[in-house]
């Protein structure tokens, strides 16, 4: 499990899945495995209880320090559901594509910089080789929640998973 014992070594623990507000139904997995692939659906920075963190648009009540820190949450969190989808992060063979959408105040338009607290954190856990993905970064006038970034992925995974109907 070497991606495991990066993220102990870094002081860095995955969190529990989102807890959704009351009221609000979320009838989505939060990862799909198809064959060799494993879809990300979106994700938003939530503390080590599952809560959601880091509420406002980036450029207002976010500085884009916090975006790049709430982008990295983002993903510990998406980690954390394709451990709980894989049982093991090094499955992870490939990361493949990233669209990091950010809850942007007006005329703000750094999202690139926000979104590399993602991509940083990959390329951190897996290397150039594996951690290297294609990626989309883009401004929204909202985001659902409030959250500041909203992430998903596409990774190939070592061994095919096949799930009967």
């Amino acid at each position: 499990m070497r991606i495991e014992e990066k993220l102990k070594e870094l002081g860095l623990t995955l969190p529990p899945p989102m807890q959704a507000p009351q009221g609000m139904r979320l009838p989505f997995a939060s990862v799909r495995v198809s064959g060799n692939r494993a879809y990300v659906a979106g994700h938003g920075p939530v503390d080590a209880t599952g809560a959601l963190q880091g509420l406002g648009k980036v450029g207002a009540e976010v500085s884009i320090e916090e975006g790049y820190e709430a982008a990295r949450q983002t993903g510990l969190a998406i980690l954390g559901s394709l451990r709980r989808e894989l049982g093991d992060l090094d499955q992870v063979t490939a990361w493949l594509r990233v669209f990091g959408m950010v809850n942007v105040a007006p005329g703000f338009d750094q999202m690139p910089r926000v979104i590399n607290g993602f991509s940083d954190l990959i390329i951190e856990l897996y290397g150039p080789e594996v951690g290297a993905h294609a990626r989309s970064a883009v401004g929204l006038a909202e985001l659902p929640l409030r959250i500041p970034v909203e992430i998903e992925a596409e990774v190939e995974i070592a061994t095919p998973m096949f799930r009967p109907l």
